[in-house]
């Protein structure tokens, strides 16, 4: 592979740009569909799965063939896996080695801090996620065998585990879960696989060799406290907004809204599937969930979002400034000011990204402002949750709500690095106080 004129971020974009079309091509066949596709929702699906989404303008199960659904999780696989981590395995199973532009861009695209054994990081990552995915996949089987015949229930097994663990959340179902609303197995299984996802590759291989929570690095356990964090307190404030009154749990007895809350708690960390009506539910829970999709997964995991570790070092920056601390310590370390720095600028373009995709859909479409946003949320988090309006927006809302699922893939910094130049300046200025507040 021969780069030396783009950056890294151009190169990603490039890359994951090829995939996308070659998935279009390949949804559009006659082989792949049940039913006539545009080539609209032909392009929506497929970066709907390369983003690992799970947004849909069709249904699944009733659109697509076998080969269709297949192409699918072929692309929600590569998706999770990092599209230059595919990448660079396929070069490697041809036997070819990975020049050193190519091991930059594998560095940059997977956010590693480090310059390590690139081809091992590669290696190690597929065996982590296959082995999870089996995992998933045999315990799926296992549960579905007794009421369903041997070859559905192996397919059945082997889509959702590999969907759920790479945060894809697609399902051969309508109704994604809504009908296993209140099936502990499928929903501790989903949950689970969802979660490990989210964490990250990074956060998983440091707990396989470390295995205590005192030894792992200061990264894995802001994912693991904060991502435990996000998910209790998810779940308590949509069980207290739609324990009385609601529309879509009225019929729920008290633990099938426990499960409920639990669920679309995790759901919100990137994992899109739903077991309730999220339509139904009420405005001031779709403004909770916007704001928990914003967040997002881990680094380097299978989810998007400005990343649970970003939100975590801003509102411990707030906090040490409130407190007027000028070091901002987590876990008896401290945190350099280059990385706030960082956060901030993921935090505002992020948000730039959302408000301009927010201000275009509103335009195109006839929805509630707040509709919008949760579906601009949800496409630029990659969480794959809509509140109905996915499936009945024009041609301009399908081809916006498909960017901010890229845009969120890619990440607003490596899309904003691809169209700028840096400039490297030595020339320092006095310093002088500006009124801030």
């Amino acid at each position: 592979m021969n780069y030396k004129r783009l950056s890294t971020s151009q190169i990603l974009i490039l890359v994951s740009g090829t995939i996308l079309l070659l998935g279009t091509l390949l949804l559009k066949m006659p082989i792949a569909t049940q039913k006539p596709l545009s080539w609209l929702d032909a392009w929506f699906m497929a970066t709907s799965a390369l983003t690992c989404t799970g947004l849909v303008t069709v249904d699944v199960g009733t659109t697509f063939t076998s080969f269709g659904q297949i192409i699918l999780l072929l692309l929600v696989q590569i998706g999770g896996l990092g599209i230059m981590a595919f990448a660079a395995l396929f070069f490697i199973l041809l036997g070819k080695r990975l020049s050193l532009k190519d091991r930059l861009i594998l560095n940059f695209s997977l956010n590693q801090v480090t310059f390590g054994n690139m081809t091992a990081l590669v290696k190690n990552l597929l065996f982590y996620a296959l082995t999870i995915e089996l995992i998933g996949a045999i315990i799926l089987f296992i549960y579905w065998s007794p009421t369903l015949p041997t070859g559905e229930a192996v397919y059945l097994s082997i889509f959702h585990s590999i969907s759920s663990f790479n945060n894809g959340g697609f399902a051969l179902w309508p109704d994604s879960m809504m009908r296993h609303y209140n099936d502990p197995v499928l929903n501790i299984v989903t949950t689970l696989l969802v979660l490990i996802g989210g964490l990250g590759f990074t956060v998983l291989f440091d707990l396989w060799r470390k295995r205590n929570f005192k030894t792992l690095t200061l990264h894995s356990k802001i994912m693991i406290t904060g991502s435990l964090a996000l998910t209790i307190s998810g779940m308590i404030i949509f069980f207290a907004l739609e324990y009385k009154d609601s529309k879509a749990l009225h019929a729920f007895t008290f633990t099938d809204k426990l499960w409920t809350s639990y669920f679309q708690s995790v759901s919100l960390r990137s994992g899109g599937f739903n077991t309730v009506d999220i339509g139904a539910l009420q405005e001031s829970t779709l403004f909770m969930m916007c704001l928990f999709m914003f967040v997002g997964a881990g680094s380097t995991s299978t989810g998007g979002g400005i990343k649970v570790t970003t939100f975590v070092l801003i509102l411990f920056a707030v906090l040490a400034f409130l407190k007027g601390k000028r070091q901002i310590h987590l876990f008896h370390r401290s945190i350099d000011s280059s990385s706030i720095l960082k956060c901030l600028a993921i935090f505002f373009i992020s948000l730039s990204f959302v408000a301009v995709g927010v201000f275009f859909l509103s335009i195109v479409e006839e929805a509630p402002f707040l509709i919008c946003l949760f579906e601009v949320m949800s496409a630029f988090g990659t969480v794959g949750l809509s509140a109905n309006l996915t499936y009945q927006l024009s041609a301009w809302g399908t081809f916006i709500i498909g960017v901010m699922m890229f845009i969120g893939k890619i990440g607003p910094l490596a899309m904003l690095f691809s169209i700028s130049r840096s400039e490297e300046r030595n020339i320092n200025y006095p310093k002088e106080d500006v009124l801030i507040g």
